[in-house]
Formats: C-alpha cells, sequence, structure tokens
C-alpha cells in the first residue's frame, strides 16, 4: 500500500494528505529506506532522460558534433523554454545540419511564466524549441544522424535511437528489456515503466557506474552528472525549479531530476557516507507534481543526511508548500509526514 508522505494542513486540521512510494539504494542496490510499496511499476517519465542521453555520449556522437556541457547538459532537462534553452537547443539543431521542423515533440506553453507573458505581450504562439523536451529530442536526432538511422522516424520505438535508449534503461534498472512496459511519453517518444527501486538504481549507478560497465558508458555517466552540476539552469529553469535549485544548493554532490506524474529521483555522488552513491527515487501515488513532492524529497534528503542545514535553508521556499487563499494570505502548508527507518550500510 502506498504510505503517507505529505499532509496539507489547513488551520487546526488536515484537509487532505498525499500518499506513495519512497526508496533509497546505494550502488550495489542494497534497500536504504523504504516507504510504501517501492515495487510499484510506474513510468520514470523525464526522470529518465540523463539516461535517454546516455547513448548520445557513450557512441561518440557529442564529440563528433562538438557538443558543449550545456548542451548535454539541457539533453537531459526538462528546460523553461527561456531565451537561453531555446538559444542552446538550436545550436545542437545547427551542428548536425538540421533546423526545428525535425523536432517531433510538439508544442505547449512554456514552463517560464516570464516567457509566457511575454509571448502574451507580444500576441505570440509558443513554438516547438520551448517544449521543454526540445533538448532531448535534439539530442536523438544527434544520435539518429551518427549511427545513420532515419531522422524522420527517430521518435519510433523501432528505431535504433529508441532501441539504444531501451537497452540503457534496461543496464542501469537491471530489468530485462522485455520485461519492461513501454508506453508513449508526452512528448511522444517511448517511455519506460519500471519499478520505482529500480528508478533509484538508476539513479545510483549514474553517479556511480559499476565496475561491470563498460568504460564508454562510465564516462558517459561521468559527463552527464558533471554537465548536470555545472550548469544546473538548464536542467531546470533561472527561476522557481527544484531541479535547478536543488543541484545548486547541493554543490557538487547530487544531481536530480522531476519526471511527470509525482515522480521525482535523485544521484548522490559517492562520499565519505555513501562510498558507493546513493539514489533516491518516489513517486507521489496522486500524480501531484507541485506541492506533495518538494516537501517530500527535500525531507527525504534531509532524514539521510545529504542536506545540511545550509543546503536546507536555501531550499526553504519548497519545503513546507504554503497554501494561500484568494487574497494571497498563508492559510495552511503541506508538509512531509513520514519518518525514514535507515538501514545500516557500509562506510
Amino acid at each position: 500500500m502506498p504510505a503517507p508522505l505529505v499532509e496539507v494542513w489547513r488551520g487546526p486540521i488536515i484537509e487532505s494528505r498525499h500518499r506513495g512510494h519512497l526508496t533509497a539504494v546505494d550502488g550495489a542496490g542494497a534497500p536504504i529506506a523504504e516507504l510504501g510499496a517501492p515495487e510499484t511499476v510506474t513510468y520514470v517519465r523525464s526522470s529518465g532522460k540523463p539516461f535517454q542521453a546516455i547513448p548520445l555520449v557513450a557512441s561518440g556522437a557529442a564529440d563528433r558534433f562538438g557538443f558543449s556541457e550545456e548542451e548535454i547538459a539541457i539533453a537531459c532537462g526538462s528546460h523553461s523554454g527561456e531565451p537561453v534553452h531555446v538559444t542552446t537547443v538550436r545550436s545542437i539543431l545547427g551542428k548536425i545540419g538540421l533546423d526545428e521542423s525535425a523536432l517531433r515533440c510538439g508544442v505547449h506553453q512554456p514552463f517560464s511564466a516570464e516567457v509566457v507573458r511575454e509571448l502574451a505581450r507580444n500576441q505570440q504562439q509558443p513554438n516547438v524549441l520551448q517544449n521543454n523536451c526540445s533538448g532531448k529530442h535534439a539530442a536523438m536526432l544527434a544520435l539518429a544522424r551518427h549511427v545513420g538511422a532515419p531522422t524522420e522516424t527517430y521518435d519510433n520505438w523501432t528505431n535504433p535511437v529508441q532501441q539504444a535508449i531501451g537497452k540503457t534503461v534496461s543496464q542501469f534498472a537491471d530489468i530485462p528489456l522485455d520485461r519492461i512496459a513501454i508506453g508513449t511519453d508526452g512528448c511522444g517518444v517511448p517511455v519506460f515503466g519500471i519499478p520505482v527501486r529500480a528508478m533509484a538504481l538508476m539513479y545510483a549507478r549514474l553517479v556511480s557506474p559499476p565496475d561491470s560497465f563498460d568504460a564508454h558508458t562510465r564516462d558517459a555517466c561521468h559527463r552527464i552528472v558533471k554537465a548536470m552540476i555545472d550548469f544546473p539552469e538548464m536542467v531546470g529553469g533561472s527561476k522557481d525549479r527544484l531541479d535547478t535549485e536543488l543541484i545548486k544548493a547541493g554543490k557538487g554532490h547530487l544531481i536530480s531530476k522531476i519526471g511527470a506524474e509525482g515522480v521525482y529521483t535523485v544521484g548522490v555522488l559517492p562520499s565519505k557516507e555513501w562510498p558507493r552513491g546513493l539514489g533516491l527515487a518516489l513517486k507521489i501515488e496522486d500524480g501531484d507534481d507541485h506541492r506533495a513532492r518538494p516537501p517530500a524529497v527535500i525531507e527525504a534528503l534531509r532524514q539521510l543526511g545529504v542536506l545540511t542545514d545550509g543546503e536546507l535553508a536555501a531550499l526553504s521556499s519548497y519545503a513546507p508548500t504554503i497554501i494561500t487563499n484568494r487574497r494571497g494570505e498563508q492559510v495552511g502548508e503541506a508538509r512531509a509526514a513520514f519518518t525514514l527507518q535507515i538501514n545500516e550500510h557500509d562506510q
């Protein structure tokens, strides 16, 4: 059964609860803490983007086309559609000899409220480059160019690009590919259904790839993690993006990535406390992406000892989530309501 993760208080009573599943594992897959039912299968959604980018780097495509760290980072991101994001995605496409017409991710309102207001002022419609997944799609097109796969169908499951990504997910999740559920993500490419526990393992292996992985894959992991840490604004945006703020607060010792429908994942780099790294994954069962997820992930990281007092202070605007009335007055808050039982582990 899902566990209560977040309570929504209005005045003196709990008005509602968000339940879900949460797990942390080390780089060997050993469980460190669990709540709910981490064996629950759900889609990894955009938390899978760093793994969708691994074949780009491991294959040599990123080097062939001269991609910068910023361009590798945006391939892993769910960006806000700001001008810097549009410019970066356009640069990727230019380096591989394509333009925005090749992107098959569709169009939506940018995540940046400022960009949305600017579009309204200029009576303009959003464009495909402002789609939060455009960096990922541009990277997939680059891989298609590199391996000689059809760019017109790069988003199809049968395309060599998606097959390479599927094998990567299988490897990091330690699940045979034929046992992974394949759906269609919001941006039109295949999305992978795996247990929440496997998502945590994927992130533990991303920040601390095992020796059994080949050298190209291990190098790709290190480069992707470094790019996300060095350019967190490419992972999210310049304002009001938990991914970005959590990576910045972590000061080089963690990466994080949102996934739609209440998914969130974190990778904690190897340290004295976690010599083989740490992966954290959670799923808010009702799919809440706003008020429940931030306090849940921040509290989990606090209890695991990952975040210091100073780092927690830098994230104080995200936890608890403030509930306001129509006059803008604070009338309640959504706050984490769980205690982790942390298993003994090697240090």
